[in-house]
């Protein structure tokens, strides 16, 4: 069912666990403080919303991604990719298209594990905004799972346990597990680079408890011995793989998405290299790094 509003804007809720498309609005015009407002508000709601047939330029897309918060630099490339050119260095580009023997963009047909973005970092992204330009006609979704929804329903005994640890996130390698430039293929786990987070993070807008996982592999429980710490790693990632708490998104081109990377994982499906795909994508800085959820 449609959530009613007085300024002319509509909020349709998928009806899974997650996700609302947003309807009667242009993103390429100026919106005013009240529409914006609605929009935020729908996005700490449902954690993902849609936007569907929005035509933007670079800089209309950079403009909309900055109401949520200063941008991030589009991040550094895996070993043998080129750093991608775009017209805004806010802006990535994420594709499989390849001219005149050169990628035009970054991940090309990997298909990505679950992930939030960056959690390698000490300061994750609050916010990821991606925007179909060049869609597949089959193949190239994006599944979305929360966060909120996975805490929730841990046995309590599981919950109580990781109340108070910590998890360190892989530096190294990028979402569909290639090496990033200036790391070395193998670390031992108290070595590896990467951030620690805790486990269970406390929503900064919400309060609500959320998992915060990052990726699987290479992941290290601090303070565990890595048998140890993958055994409760594969619990919680099982727990994950056995929930039904996703939405998938069918791209459209003029598809504008933007999600939660604080409180949501993603993954992409396979993708065929025959079905040329182009996206573009910003990050919104967060403004102060995971903190840890006291029951």
């Amino acid at each position: 069912m449609a959530e009613e509003n007085s300024i002319g804007i509509e909020v349709l809720p998928t009806g899974a666990a997650l996700g609302a498309d947003v309807r009667g609005i242009d993103l390429s015009s100026d919106l005013d403080a009240a529409v914006f407002r609605q929009i935020y508000k729908a996005w700490n709601d449902h954690l993902v919303l849609r936007f569907r047939d929005q035509w933007l330029d670079d800089a209309a897309l950079v403009t909309f991604s900055r109401r949520f918060g200063e941008l991030d630099k589009a991040p550094t490339p895996a070993v043998g990719e080129p750093r991608i050119s775009v017209t805004l260095p806010e802006v990535a580009a994420i594709s499989n298209i390849v001219r005149d023997g050169k990628a035009i963009g970054s991940l090309g047909n990997s298909e990505l594990v679950w992930h939030q973005d960056m959690s390698y970092n000490e300061l994750p992204p609050k916010a990821s905004l991606l925007y179909g330009i060049e869609t597949p006609s089959a193949g190239g979704e994006t599944f979305f799972y929360n966060l909120y929804d996975a805490y929730s329903t841990l046995p309590e005994s599981l919950k109580t346990r990781i109340q108070r640890l910590s998890c360190k996130h892989d530096a190294t390698r990028n979402s569909s597990g290639q090496l990033r430039k200036g790391f070395q293929e193998r670390y031992s786990n108290a070595k590896r680079p990467g951030a620690i987070h805790p486990l269970v993070v406390r929503h900064p807008e919400t309060g609500r408890p959320s998992l915060y996982l990052g990726r699987r592999p290479n992941a290290w429980i601090v303070g565990l011995g890595d048998k140890d710490s993958d055994a409760l790693l594969d619990e919680l990632w099982a727990h994950v793989q056995r929930g039904p708490h996703m939405w998938t998104q069918e791209w459209r081109q003029g598809d504008l998405v933007i999600w939660d990377n604080r409180c949501t994982l993603h993954r992409r499906n396979r993708l065929d290299p025959s079905l040329p795909r182009l996206m573009h994508r910003t990050q919104v800085r967060d403004q102060a790094r995971p903190t840890a959820f006291a029951a």
